[in-house]
């Protein structure tokens, strides 16, 4: 029989309610996480504010915008022809510790850099220990995160980085994390080759997703931001 070219394939109903479940356990892990997560941090975070004020002029708080997860990958629809005129997954503001003076933060889109001179006191600590990203518990609660996967990027950087990297966009068929695969085992971002060797970690990552991969991540990331590995 002659295959229909306009027809999209959809998966036999027993796989896709596996998927589903798959989903769900690891969505269930990633909620709890994150709120056991808050509550023990909560402190830790208290503290951090009260110094992001004493230390320097502006918000406590950097929010961002910030390509999330592509929900056409979930159900075939839509493909790579429609990525041209669109940000590549459902946008969403995420929430960090400002970490450095607000009008150079505001003003470069450029990768941080160790003695970065935009960084302030404080935010190298938080830098250093990766605890800036902490406010991001909240994002996986609502939904626009889970505490692991690939770390989501700026639109235009994303728009970028799709057209320098081959498969770049496919890193939006799951929700983007706090942690990942890639971040426990690589440092911060220099250059486009160092998002490439990302990349392969973040769709290696997807490959064997699961409720325990994400687990044993999260306990990896531990010693990682304890023994400042890859950070400034």
């Amino acid at each position: 029989m002659t295959s229909l070219p306009w027809l999209i394939p959809i998966a036999p109903p027993r796989v896709a309610t596996r998927r589903t479940q798959r989903e769900g356990a690891r969505r269930v892990l990633n909620v709890a996480i994150a709120a056991l997560g808050l509550v023990l941090t909560l402190p830790l975070m208290i503290v951090i504010a009260v110094l992001i004020k004493l230390t320097s002029r502006g918000p406590i708080l950097f929010t961002q915008t910030r390509v999330g997860l592509d929900r056409r990958a979930l159900t075939g629809a839509g493909g790579n022809t429609r990525r041209h005129v669109d940000a590549g997954g459902e946008l969403f503001t995420m929430y960090k510790f400002r970490t450095m003076c607000v009008a150079e933060e505001q003003a470069s889109q450029v990768w941080a850099r160790p003695d970065d001179p935009r960084v302030t006191s404080i935010g190298r600590v938080l830098r250093k220990f990766r605890l800036d990203e902490l406010p991001q518990l909240w994002n996986v609660l609502i939904g626009d995160m889970n505490v692991v996967g690939p770390r989501p990027e700026q639109p235009s950087i994303f728009n970028y980085l799709r057209q320098q990297i081959e498969g770049y966009p496919r890193r939006q068929r799951v929700r983007p994390g706090i942690t990942g695969w890639a971040q426990i085992n690589l440092a911060y971002d220099r250059s486009v080759d160092d998002v490439r060797q990302k990349v392969a970690h973040d769709l290696e990552y997807i490959r064997n997703q699961s409720a325990f991969e994400d687990l044993k991540i999260m306990l990896r990331t531990v010693p990682v931001m304890l023994g400042r590995r890859g950070g400034w």
